[in-house]
C-alpha cells in the first residue's frame, strides 16, 4: 500500500470535514466510497467504531475518528497553517461535536426522537448558531480573514442543520453566520470534496483524492 486509505461516504458531515484537511493538505490518498446501508468486510475490519470515515495509513494504523484524521492529515502538510488557531479553537469544536450536534440531529430526525420537542432542540442549536454569529462578526471566517481548522471542523454540521429548513435558517440566523455559511456551499472548496463517485467494491479500481 503506497497511499493510506480512507474510507468516506459523500454526504456525510464527519466525512466532509476530514476531506476538507486533505484537500487542503495536499496529502493523496485512496478514496473508498461506501453505503453505510451495506458496508464492505474490508471497512468494518478496519474500523472499530463501524463509522465513517476512517482512514487507514500506509503503516496499516487505523484512523477512526473524524477530527483525529483532520490532525493527521494537517499534521503531513499545512500550507494554509490551519493548524494557527486561536486558543478558545478546540472548545467551539467540542461544543459543536457534542450539544450543537445532538441538538441538530434531535432536529433532523424528529422522529428518531419523539420524546423530545424538535423546537425546543432547534432553539438549543441556534444557540450555538448565534455563538458563532457573533465571533464571526467583522470577519469573513472564525477568526480572521483566512479560514482555520476549526472552520472546517464546524461548517459541515452548519450546513447540515441549516439546510433542515435553510429559509427559516436564513431568517433566523445573524447575518454573519449565514454569509459563513453561503460563502462556503458556492465555494470550489466544498465542490472539489463534493464529488460522486461509485460505492466501492473490492476489486474495484483505485480512486485518488484529492
Amino acid at each position: 500500500m503506497t497511499r493510506a486509505i480512507l474510507y468516506s461516504f459523500r454526504r456525510c458531515p464527519y466525512a466532509i470535514r476530514a476531506r476538507l484537511a486533505i484537500a487542503s493538505a495536499r496529502v493523496e490518498v485512496t478514496l473508498r466510497e461506501i453505503l453505510l446501508r451495506d458496508k464492505p468486510e474490508a471497512f468494518l475490519a478496519v474500523s472499530p467504531s463501524a463509522t465513517v470515515p476512517c482512514l487507514v495509513t500506509v503503516a496499516g494504523e487505523s484512523v477512526d475518528e473524524s477530527y483525529d484524521v483532520m490532525r493527521w492529515a494537517l499534521g503531513q502538510n499545512d500550507p494554509e497553517r490551519l493548524l494557527d488557531m486561536a486558543e478558545m479553537s478546540e472548545a467551539l469544536i467540542a461544543e459543536a461535536d457534542g450539544p450543537f450536534k445532538a441538538a441538530l440531529d434531535h432536529t433532523k430526525y424528529v422522529n428518531r426522537h419523539p420524546e423530545l420537542d424538535a423546537e425546543v432542540e432547534r432553539a438549543k442549536a441556534m444557540t450555538f448558531i448565534a455563538k458563532l454569529d457573533a465571533q464571526i462578526a467583522g470577519r469573513d471566517w472564525l477568526f480572521g480573514v483566512a479560514p482555520k481548522l476549526a472552520d472546517f471542523a464546524i461548517l459541515p454540521f452548519v450546513r447540515q442543520f441549516a439546510m433542515i429548513d435553510k429559509a427559516r435558517f436564513d431568517a433566523e440566523a445573524g447575518e454573519s453566520v449565514v454569509g459563513w455559511l453561503d460563502r462556503f456551499l458556492i465555494s470550489d472548496r466544498l465542490a472539489a470534496v463534493m464529488v460522486k463517485h461509485p460505492p466501492w467494491a473490492p476489486g474495484d479500481a483505485e480512486t485518488r483524492f484529492p
